[in-house]
């Protein structure tokens, strides 16, 4: 993969959340990017949560350019379970960064969504402005409500003081540290390992939840990182807001059915038995996909096809159990 070199590489930047998937993909770009003067804090050297060891940090380095990958996430079940703590965690986070960031006139600040907020029953692809226009998806609503309110915290902050801060909304992400958890996880890290397990296991058949016929947008982690910094050296949030517009959708604009994501996990993974619906178990949404229109135009596309980044991150999560494949 050919990555844009920065402009800005002279930089003092913070990553704030660069140990997990997102953010170390944000870090590898960083470094490719030229970045030398790197800010990173990891738990417990700092509490995002609290808003004086946030200060503290913002005053002492006084970083000019900020990306936010912090966040408390999780999957349906964490999300659904732990409500009181997504919601309060990732406010805090968020207005914590935000607020220092402001304070301390930081240059530019990069906010990162999540596709998941959009309202469960909006029209597909989904358009950058059909933010809040519909019921949010009731299982994930407190983090939606915080990501969202991180959203307009930057846009807040460019129309009463003309803060240089703006949001992205990536798709579903995939990649290097990703989790595997099967109670956890996404579904494409999950596919993986259930696939991989029946290999080594020798078993005959992989039973997969639902009819393999919902649609999902997938991005390999390091282009939405490199779309993240093409858009740090291309725009400023006046061009996101005199739009009329909060954020940027990213992702890849291509979308496939779960049957055909099996499929070629399945291949890549080198498993040759059967998969076995269980139509009785729910499907979830029919359709995610983002209209990622406003990127294209903008000049960025993604560089990494599904089964390139799937056989990748494959090789990865082999490497991490020790075997070769």
């Amino acid at each position: 993969m050919e990555f844009l070199l920065s402009q800005l590489s002279g930089k003092k930047i913070y990553l704030a959340g660069h140990n997990g998937m997102v953010g170390s993909a944000i870090h590898r770009r960083l470094i490719a990017a030229g970045y030398k003067n790197i800010v990173t804090r990891s738990y417990p050297e700092i509490d995002l949560i609290r808003q004086t060891e946030v200060e503290e940090l913002f005053e002492k380095e006084k970083p000019e350019l900020v990306i936010v990958a912090a966040a408390k996430v999780g999957g349906i079940v964490a999300n659904n379970t732990y409500r009181a703590q997504f919601i309060y965690e990732n406010l805090m986070i968020e207005a914590n960064l935000i607020h220092a960031a402001y304070k301390n006139n930081v240059e530019k600040l990069i906010f990162l969504g999540s596709s998941c907020i959009y309202p469960k029953l909006a029209p597909q692809p989904l358009k950058e402005e059909y933010l809040l226009t519909g019921l949010l998806e009731q299982t994930n609503e407190p983090y939606a409500i915080a990501k969202i309110a991180g959203i307009k915290l930057c846009e807040s902050y460019y129309r009463q003081y003309g803060a240089n801060f703006f949001s992205v909304m990536p798709t579903n992400l995939f990649g290097y540290f990703d989790n595997f958890n099967l109670e956890t996880s996404h579904v494409l890290p999950a596919l993986m390992r259930k696939f991989h397990e029946a290999k080594t296991g020798g078993k005959s058949t992989v039973e997969l939840w639902g009819t393999g016929k919902p649609l999902r947008e997938f991005m390999y982690v390091d282009d939405l990182a490199d779309a993240i910094f093409y858009l740090m050296e291309k725009i400023e949030a006046r061009d996101l807001y005199e739009q009329g517009l909060t954020h940027i959708n990213i992702g890849t604009g291509v979308d496939q059915t779960i049957a055909q994501l099996a499929e070629l996990i399945k291949k890549i993974v080198g498993f040759t038995g059967e998969i076995v619906y269980d139509s009785t178990k729910p499907d979830g949404t029919p359709r995610k996909l983002l209209d990622v229109s406003l990127l294209h135009n903008l000049g960025w596309n993604h560089q990494t096809s599904l089964e390139e980044g799937i056989k990748k991150t494959y090789e990865w999560y082999i490497e991490q159990l020790g075997i070769k494949n």
